[in-house]
């Protein structure tokens, strides 16, 4: 039975969101304050978390990025927070999706099924290969560190997983959409918009020069292409 970690202080949304994960088979067990929240999480006792991102003690952002830094599990944000900087913050702290106050439970229970089933994908078999090596870049697909001329450089689990799809299929235009779909999951959560977000974001760490980019190009009107030649 997949547990769920639940850190939400408002009772009553915790409970829904609670009980509609156990009707769907889910063990899912509540938190109310963020601190707490963040130590339950780093027991790594959990395969997902639900957060809210105003917490007492400690805010849902840090959460993410905590819980991002030692594990690969789905994390999902509920929050009152609407504005396109609060989920592009959390994105980019490493939460793999962002859903709004009001919400659907059911629309919930969807989306944690949907990250849960593109993890495994991932966590199983990999590449042939454990090194890709393009020019000064590496990935290792065995302990997911990348370096850039010798020196790791620390990605968010999407950036990462966008990195390693683009990698393993070089000098292939991929759509927004066709990316969207692989990296987000073929349920259409989310916007396709996130995917130039994160590209942006992988620009900054990976290039010299992220404005002329040397690995992942952009083909206007077409889509993303990994250059490896």
């Amino acid at each position: 039975m997949k547990r769920i970690l639940i850190i939400e202080d408002d009772l009553d949304i915790a409970e829904l969101e609670r009980d509609y994960l156990q009707l769907n088979g889910y063990k899912a067990e509540i938190v109310q304050n963020g601190l707490t929240g963040l130590k339950r999480a780093a027991s790594a006792a959990y395969d997902a978390v639900v957060v809210d991102l105003m917490l007492p003690d400690k805010d849902g952002f840090e959460i993410i990025k905590e819980i991002r830094r030692n594990q690969e599990i789905p994390v999902i944000v509920v929050s009152a927070k609407t504005e396109d900087i609060d989920k592009i913050r959390g994105l980019d702290f490493g939460a793999d999706d962002y859903l709004t106050k009001p919400f659907s439970p059911a629309e919930l229970v969807a989306r944690i099924k949907a990250h849960l089933k593109r993890y495994q994908r991932l966590k199983g078999p990999g590449p042939a290969q454990d090194i890709i090596q393009y020019k000064g870049l590496e990935i290792n697909t065995a302990s997911h560190k990348v370096f850039v001329n010798g020196s790791e450089i620390q990605l968010t689990t999407k950036e990462y997983d966008l990195l390693l799809f683009m990698a393993s299929n070089p000098n292939i235009v991929f759509s927004k959409e066709h990316i969207f779909d692989v990296i987000w999951g073929n349920d259409n959560f989310g916007e396709v918009a996130t995917v130039a977000v994160h590209i942006q974001k992988l620009r900054k760490k990976l290039e010299k020069d992220p404005a002329n980019p040397e690995f992942i190009e952009t083909l206007w009107g077409t889509g993303y292409r990994f250059n490896s030649l």
